[in-house]
């Protein structure tokens, strides 16, 4: 009997523990998922770790490759530390790497047209020391000026009589066949008297390099005529007021053969071509400042006028009459 009492409770003890462990065992489990089911939200809802890990990948990746899923790098958002442009210039800020700023080069006034200023006064430069010759601007030269009875002002240079007499004779290897011809020269002597004059003459052999023979009236200026001779300086000049440019036709010209002559030119005549059917055709100079068609292209047609410093005038309407000064309506620039 009593084995029989004590087999009894023992039995409903342990149905109670069955029953028991199940239903604490549910009751943790959903303590669990409640549990990891908030922490899922709140991580999901930071994204700083999501960002950090993509940061850290779009770093490790070559921009030439692929990602591993076929979209490039690109797609990958940038790290927050990336140097962007500035606001401003739109230029990279000074931690990005040097070679991403712009070069001077890419600067519109650098690449585009070059400053009149600089560009265009060495082009000038240039142009003048291959068309000058002998004589050439902002060159001085050394030498001695004398002095000769000037008449009326006509010269080897052909001009005819010269409205005034603040004239000179260059030296024949400074005449060089006439490419003196009409050029304006400032003078100067030690004691800084100075007077401009205009070459319409040849002082011929043994005139030497340098040397001016002065008019009268020009030597006076400066010193005695009794001094005889006298050590100076000229320089070439761009005058600013000549008077009108003018072309002539030699006497005894035609449409077979005809000479051509430029009168008052503010700067010294480098070369004149006449227009012809097959272009342009640039004349030979003589000794005495004419520009000679032999066979007559081009006499009586377009006339282009090139001074020392290149630039160029074209004339038109100018008759094939000889010996008659014509206007041109033009005029070289000062320089």
């Amino acid at each position: 009997m009593r084995a029989t009492r004590h087999a009894v409770p023992r039995a409903r003890r342990g149905r109670g523990l069955v029953v028991g462990v199940p239903l604490a065992l549910v009751a943790v489990g959903l303590l669990v998922c409640v549990a990891l089911g908030l922490t899922g939200v709140d991580g999901a809802g930071s994204g700083q770790p999501v960002g950090a890990a993509a940061g850290a990948t779009a770093q490790s990746v070559p921009t030439t490759a692929d990602g591993p899923d076929g979209a490039t790098p690109s797609a990958v958002p940038p790290s927050p530390t990336a140097p962007s442009p500035t606001p401003s210039t739109g230029t990279p800020s000074p931690s990005a790497p040097a070679t991403s700023k712009p070069s001077a080069a890419s600067k519109p006034s650098a690449t585009a047209t070059p400053s009149p200023s600089a560009a265009g006064s060495a082009r000038t430069a240039a142009a003048a020391a291959a068309q000058a010759g002998r004589i050439e601007p902002g060159t001085s030269y050394q030498g001695v000026a004398t002095s000769y009875d000037a008449a009326d002002g006509n010269g080897a240079c052909s001009f005819g009589p010269s409205g005034d007499l603040m004239i000179a004779a260059m030296n024949h290897t400074d005449y060089e066949t006439s490419r003196a011809c009409g050029a304006y020269v400032r003078v100067r002597t030690a004691n800084g008297a100075s007077i401009t004059v205009r070459i319409v003459n040849e002082c011929p052999l043994p005139c030497a390099p340098g040397q001016l023979d002065l008019s009268h009236e020009a030597f006076a200026k400066l010193a005695d005529l009794s001094v005889g001779r006298l050590p100076i300086t000229w320089t070439l000049l761009s005058p600013g007021d000549p008077d009108g440019m003018s072309v002539r036709y030699k006497t005894g010209s035609s449409q077979w053969w005809c000479g051509i002559q430029v009168i008052g030119h503010r700067n010294p005549v480098a070369a004149l071509e006449v227009r012809t059917a097959g272009g342009w055709r640039q004349l030979t100079r003589t000794d005495y400042n004419y520009f000679l068609s032999p066979d007559g292209g081009g006499c009586g047609g377009p006339i282009r006028v090139t001074d020392i410093y290149g630039e160029q005038l074209t004339v038109d309407g100018i008759a094939l009459r000889p010996d008659v000064v014509q206007s041109a309506r033009v005029q070289f620039a000062r320089h």
